[in-house]
């Protein structure tokens, strides 16, 4: 595992530490143009080829029929089914509270009256990665808040399990959540199916969701096409401790985050050498519980991109997670509290010692899908906004037109805009 001590990198050391796993995808975009131009040509025919060569599956059709709904929701054990209702329910809740006013009005002077409207976009398409697992919580992350914000369209696009159909989980969730329409397809064929329509796949206006490094390049690719959503890449986390911190639950939360992939990046960041010495080896015996597969996710991650960063104070370690942004934190520490009223850049702020990320990943109720890469910065999780939009209003009556109109024309003519001008002088 490796202790970086803050002070003592070097430029290199520390633009590596920041950049986490960015990839080159040059050549995943070649592809992806290159896919992408071929199924908005041909379209479905297309979409069925490049399934069976990138995924080895072959399909005979791409929706998944309401009968295979029935029968994934059935599938699923009553406690599984129970578990993913209350995720539901606790997301439902957390977005709610965030839905705006359909529509406000303000008088900013007399006879000027201004304000907004908020309406759903029209369509949404939802990608639910697989490859590494089956994904119910992205969905629920997803389609939970595009239900409240009241899209009237939602379609999902889901890579086909190697039965070639769509594991009963996510089906499972689409059911609670209210979604009947389901395709079997992912990578980049699924961007450039919902970006351009097919026979059986129409176009949609937005994706959006968690992919691989294909998926990523189709969006970059067909930005111009379609609205790709906020940036989602690989797996983040910082957990801040100080002295106080238990080490036994910094050791558990460190792991949690590291388990996603090889690329993810998840960091132990505090002052407190005590703290390391007793929390790394917590680490290894931790280890011994987890299957081989994970446990290799977490060894790498622990050795690149991930391990422990020892600053010199608490203060230092918060100027730290600041310029970092992480995908998820955890503050721990004796008063988190007052800690969190310094915390400025962090896709979910998550306080004291019974919170760890995988509350938060899949049922507490905030959203899991989170901006990476240092994009909390400028990014938001995803929200009920995400499915709207907004229409700015305005409305000025005969007399508060009189009263403005000389200075709007007097606007018009210095940034010479002619008609602009006459609009409003020449109004009778």
């Amino acid at each position: 595992m490796q202790i970086r001590i803050l002070k003592e990198l070097d430029g290199a050391e520390r633009k590596k530490l920041f950049r986490r796993a960015e990839q080159d995808i040059s050549e995943q975009m070649k592809l992806a143009r290159e896919v992408s131009d071929d199924i908005r040509v041909r379209g479905d025919e297309a979409v069925l080829e490049y399934t069976k060569k990138f995924d080895k599956i072959e399909l005979s059709s791409l929706k998944v029929t309401a009968e295979e709904i029935e029968e994934g929701y059935r599938a699923c054990p009553k406690d599984v089914l129970e578990t993913l209702q209350y995720a539901a329910n606790n997301i439902r809740s957390f977005h709610e509270k965030q839905m705006p006013e359909p529509m406000w009005f303000t008088h900013v002077d007399e006879g000027l009256m201004v304000g907004e409207k908020t309406t759903p976009i029209v369509d949404v398409c939802l990608y639910v990665p697989g490859g590494k697992g089956s994904f119910p919580s992205v969905l629920l992350m997803l389609g939970v808040p595009a239900k409240v914000a009241g899209v009237p369209k939602i379609g999902v696009v889901t890579p086909p399990n190697k039965e070639g159909g769509v594991d009963p989980a996510i089906l499972a969730a689409a059911k609670i959540i209210g979604i009947d329409e389901i395709y079997k397809v992912g990578g980049i064929q699924a961007v450039a199916a919902a970006a351009y329509g097919t026979q059986t796949i129409p176009k949609f206006h937005k994706i959006i969701g968690p992919g691989n490094s294909y998926a990523t390049a189709a969006k970059r690719v067909l930005a111009s096409e379609i609205d790709t959503g906020l940036p989602a890449g690989p797996s983040e986390a910082i957990i801040l401790c100080d002295e106080f911190a238990d080490p036994e639950k910094a050791a558990l939360d460190f792991m949690i985050e590291a388990e996603h992939g090889p690329d993810s990046a998840s960091l132990l960041v505090t002052h407190s050498k005590e703290l390391c010495q007793k929390v790394l080896p917590i680490v290894n015996r931790q280890l011994e519980k987890i299957s081989p597969l994970r446990r290799s996710f977490i060894e790498t991650n622990l050795s690149t991109y991930g391990g422990v960063v020892l600053t010199d104070s608490l203060e230092e370690s918060i100027a730290f997670v600041n310029e970092y942004a992480p995908e998820h934190m955890e503050v721990m520490t004796r008063d988190p509290f007052v800690v969190l009223e310094k915390i400025k850049n962090a896709g979910e702020i998550l306080l004291g010692d019974y919170t760890p990320i995988t509350l938060c990943n899949f049922l507490l109720g905030p959203n899991a899908i989170l901006p990476t890469g240092g994009f909390a910065k400028t990014y938001s999780s995803v929200s009920v906004f995400d499915f709207l939009k907004r229409s700015s209003l305005g409305y000025v009556s005969r007399e508060g037109f009189e009263r403005v109109r000389g200075k709007a024309a007097l606007f018009a003519q210095t940034e010479g805009f002619d008609t602009h001008a006459l609009a409003v002088k020449e109004r009778k």
